[in-house]
């Protein structure tokens, strides 16, 4: 097969990281003398050669992202396509088959599944997909006949609306290429329902990377009063309820997710649940000035840092959200401290903790510390797939 691809060649030194297990080539990388990276059409598949000519394996290529290349096997006698997708799903799905009794996780997490440029989220008989780089859109109908081979779902969801599909010269779009979709889903998670809409939620409607820091808080929960910040569907708040929180406040900025919230609650049968509208630092300002107090407060932000150059900026959105936070704490509470920015190393969520705490003359103590969940593996080569960092901490007087 490889004598059908084009060859594209590395500068000297340059496979190294390849050979360590990564799978991106950078632009900076490629000798576009041998091989410019004018001549591949977007996504186009490829020999990756070191600049010796040692094949390395099959990429798909990009001339406009700034990661030219992803690779996709390290045999150069197979290519991506149906067959190799099948191959790869069903190694993803033995792995969450052998961690989880239902089927609700996240079937496929891109690179660290060896699929670079593809999510796919199972929500038992329905999946939706996340494509978000050339090669792999070019391979979208390969890719969906795969998925329905392997898992014979009832509905498969094209969620590729993320503006991250722009990078690499991308439509967005939303779709429904297999089955109908109407309504509302059901999700299950450490024993609580949730509904959403999957073509309106965020991303690719649920969350399930902190799955196993939410199971965490539930051992702190019973008969507590808890605040949940930035809440979406009530991930946190509501699986403390069904822990058996006496009191459960949700607050976000959408009304969409607080009505799916509701619907969440009610599905349950929760009714301890109040669900505040508005933004949070409004909502904690307000909060305060009623001396409301809470025993557990949890902060889970969208990403502040996104890009390196939004470090200095998010790190102070970091600080601000937790002291606001500490200041609705009763005098021995539990802070849960989410985020979900790469840029932003655990050390330094600490660091804006301690700050913050000081500030308010606290002390406190880090309990556990917790990351994404199994379904979401880390790629030891590639440290930009290590993202979630949770730290469940005890706020007490100084």
């Amino acid at each position: 097969m490889s004598n059908e691809l084009a060859p594209l060649y590395l500068k000297k030194g340059q496979e190294r990281r390849i050979n360590q297990g990564h799978l991106w080539v950078y632009s900076n990388e490629i000798d576009t003398q041998k091989s410019p990276l004018k001549s591949f059409s977007a996504g186009q598949q490829a020999v990756l050669f070191s600049h010796q000519g040692k094949a390395l394996g099959i990429v798909y290529v990009n001339s406009q992202s700034l990661i030219s290349a992803r690779l996709v096997s390290r045999q150069v006698n197979i290519q991506l396509d149906r067959s190799l997708f099948v191959h790869r799903i069903k190694i993803a799905l033995s792995l969450r088959e052998k961690l989880f009794n239902k089927p609700f996780y996240r079937l496929i997490f891109g690179e660290s599944d060896l699929l670079p440029g593809v999510v796919v989220d199972r929500f038992n008989d329905i999946l939706v997909v996340q494509i978000t780089t050339a090669g792999m859109e070019l391979q979208r109908q390969a890719l969906i006949e795969a998925l329905d081979k392997v898992l014979k779902p009832v509905t498969i969801v094209l969620r590729n609306d993320v503006k991250i599909r722009q990078l690499e010269g991308l439509e967005l779009y939303s779709d429904v290429p297999l089955g109908n979709l109407s309504g509302l889903t059901e999700v299950q998670e450490n024993q609580t329902l949730f509904q959403m809409d999957l073509l309106k939620g965020q991303k690719t409607g649920w969350f399930y990377d902190h799955r196993m820091n939410r199971a965490r808080v539930q051992q702190y929960a019973q008969g507590k009063r808890v605040l949940d910040l930035f809440s979406y569907i009530g991930g946190w708040g509501l699986e403390a309820a069904t822990a058996g929180a006496s009191e459960v406040f949700c607050v976000d900025a959408s009304e969409q997710a607080l009505d799916w919230l509701d619907s969440s609650a009610e599905l349950n049968g929760f009714k301890n649940i109040t669900s505040i509208q508005g933004n949070v630092f409004d909502v904690l300002k307000h909060l305060r000035n009623e001396r409301e107090k809470f025993d557990i407060v949890i902060v889970d932000p969208p990403a502040f840092i996104k890009r390196k150059k939004d470090f200095k900026e998010g790190m102070t959105a970091y600080r601000r959200v937790n002291q606001m936070a500490m200041q609705l704490c009763n005098r021995d509470s539990i802070l849960v401290s989410a985020s979900c920015s790469h840029h932003m190393p655990e050390e330094t969520l600490v660091q804006q903790i301690q700050s913050a705490a000081r500030h308010l003359d606290r002390f406190v103590q880090v309990l556990e510390r917790g990351y994404q969940g199994p379904d979401h593996p880390l790629h030891p080569a590639i440290p930009e797939t290590a993202y979630i960092k949770s730290l469940i901490c005890r706020v007490t007087p100084s």
